[in-house]
């Protein structure tokens, strides 16, 4: 599928697959979006601890970037799983910018780092924040208890139905450690059903720009 970079309206930019009318990002800021749901109503929530994330969607690597930066600004450990069934090229990395957008340029060369290491081995970027990238079907996920954070972050209901169903959030309700957190920027009815289907506690919490809401999910028990 066709592909190309557009700026997103808060300057920084983001893949856009033509076919779908569908961005990696929100079009209407794609660092600010990554901030308010992964960041302020996800990450904010650990402190003091070591910290195990998954990443559903891994694509360019902005998610991690920005947990990078922010896990070494607030002293945080961090092991961070990344899975992607289609890894974002090259030449596209290049032409994103994160690290500026971001105001970040001391942290453009763990970019680089993150998408440059081999995928399917620990790697450590930082002496806090560790990455694992696998490039799996998000179905294919098989770990248990494991993570206490997920970023559910993948191409929208709209155009893949499939990875938003009671299935996919059981595993990822398996995946997560006991009072573990999920955070999607999706907000639709069927979601937040499929998600309670499989025993998640579900919070509708203001969105980002350009959304109403947003989904944060609790594993209780």
């Amino acid at each position: 599928m066709k592909r190309k970079i557009i700026t997103t309206a808060d300057g920084s930019k983001t893949i856009q697959i033509e076919e779908w009318n569908e961005q990696y990002h929100s079009i209407h800021g794609a660092v600010q979006e990554a901030y308010h749901v992964f960041i302020k109503n996800g990450l904010s929530m650990f402190r003091d601890r070591p910290l195990s994330i998954l990443e559903i969607g891994f694509g360019t690597g902005l998610n991690a970037l920005i947990t990078l930066v922010e896990s070494e600004k607030q002293g945080l450990e961090v092991t961070y799983t990344g899975v992607e069934a289609y890894p974002v090229l090259p030449e596209e990395l290049e032409q994103l910018g994160y690290s500026g957008a971001l105001d970040a340029k001391d942290f453009e060369q763990y970019f680089f780092k993150m998408h440059q290491t081999s995928w399917g081995t620990l790697h450590q970027i930082t002496t806090s924040f560790s990455l694992i990238k696998q490039q799996l079907d998000f179905k294919e996920i098989s770990d248990v208890n494991l993570f206490d954070l997920i970023y559910f972050d993948a191409f929208g209901a709209r155009v893949q139905p499939e990875l938003w169903t009671e299935d996919v959030f059981a595993i990822m309700y398996k995946a997560l450690k006991k009072d573990g957190v999920l955070v999607t920027y999706s907000a639709k009815g069927s979601v937040r059903r499929a998600m309670q289907a499989v025993g998640f506690v579900v919070e509708r919490l203001p969105g980002p720009p350009g959304k109403r809401e947003m989904l944060r999910a609790l594993k209780i028990s």
